[in-house]
């Protein structure tokens, strides 16, 4: 009995250090010719236009880009009912003439669908998914299916004035044509310096606390974990740190990302803490590094980043940097 339970020991033991190491799959960077499929999973596409002048940025490029039948169609809150938007993205993660998927827009929605799509033909011949916000949905869900994922810019974002997209743009098309990137910045007084490396996992903050106790649920052991957040009080953004930590998700992590905390509004009274001060005061019990200010999330500046990739993260004071370790 006592010769049983040891090797029921080491084969748990072994099956934690796979799921922990595991490599992820890459899927092919794109080259000139290839398909784009554009779907919206999520909220009602309100700018008709911006979705016309990402077909136009794609195909600068040498791509082909189709948009899915029901990208324009609309149901209350919704680019139209779960069930168009399912079909959509069904198709899209199907048809293996299409390369990359990238998604219209956030907003809210994915979450209504994700249970309902077969990612079977996607797990043979994976694919880049592209988006970031509710998209985060996706991502988490395709991590624990082994594949990496591409957080950037969405066609949404081409309403931005366009000299406050370049450098958006730019990472967008290095990442899916396989160029190297990796990004050194200044960054904040309030980083936790260190070194580290792991996979780096992440996206919305909200999303990533709904997705608790879900088959969709982040693992973020051994990884490098990148957050983003916009419209929240900071009452709302430490309630959703706190569901994270008591989950483990800082514990078992190795180091900490802090993208665009955007648009916060004012807790009447106040809340009495930076946003800095609030993560702060949640992870200085372990011994993590923790960059602030990456330039990623909802603002104009949304650099890309490849989710699930294997990176070394080095904090000093004043700045940080991150490279991709293929």
């Amino acid at each position: 009995m006592k010769k049983l339970r040891i090797l029921l020991l080491l084969i748990c033991c072994c099956q934690m250090t796979f799921s922990q190491t595991k490599t992820m799959k890459n899927p092919s960077y794109l080259k000139p010719g290839d398909t784009i499929a554009i779907v919206a999973p999520a909220g009602v596409i309100k700018s008709e236009s911006s979705i016309y002048e990402s077909v136009s940025l794609m195909e600068s490029w040498g791509l082909h880009v189709i948009i899915g039948k029901q990208v324009f169609s609309k149901n209350n809150h919704f680019a139209g009912t779960d069930s168009q938007r399912l079909e959509d993205f069904q198709w899209a993660l199907d048809d293996s003439s299409i390369k990359a998927i990238w998604c219209a827009r956030g907003g809210y929605g994915t979450v209504r669908i994700i249970d309902d799509l077969d990612f079977s033909e996607f797990q043979n011949k994976p694919k880049w998914v592209v988006g970031y916000s509710d998209i985060t949905v996706l991502h988490s869900h395709i991590h624990s299916l082994g594949v990496e994922t591409l957080h950037a810019m969405m066609p949404v974002n081409m309403d931005f004035a366009k000299e406050s997209r370049t450098k958006s743009v730019a990472t967008l098309k290095k990442a899916l044509f396989g160029e190297q990137i990796g990004y050194s910045i200044s960054s904040s007084i309030y980083n936790k310096t260190g070194s580290t490396s792991g996979k780096l996992v992440g996206g919305n903050l909200t999303i990533l606390e709904n997705l608790l106790g879900t088959p969709s649920s982040l693992d973020t052991a051994n990884k490098i974990l990148f957050i983003e957040e916009i419209g929240e009080y900071k009452y709302h953004i430490d309630r959703l740190l706190r569901a994270l930590d008591r989950s483990g998700a800082f514990k078992d992590c190795n180091g900490l990302i802090v993208g665009d905390m955007s648009h916060i509004k004012k807790n009447n009274p106040a809340f009495g803490q930076r946003i800095e001060d609030i993560i702060l005061d949640i992870v200085s019990k372990y011994n993590i590094p923790v960059l602030f200010d990456f330039p990623a999330g909802h603002e104009p500046e949304n650099r890309a980043l490849f989710l699930g990739r294997e990176i070394e993260l080095e904090v000093t004071s004043s700045s940080g940097s991150i490279h991709f370790i293929e």
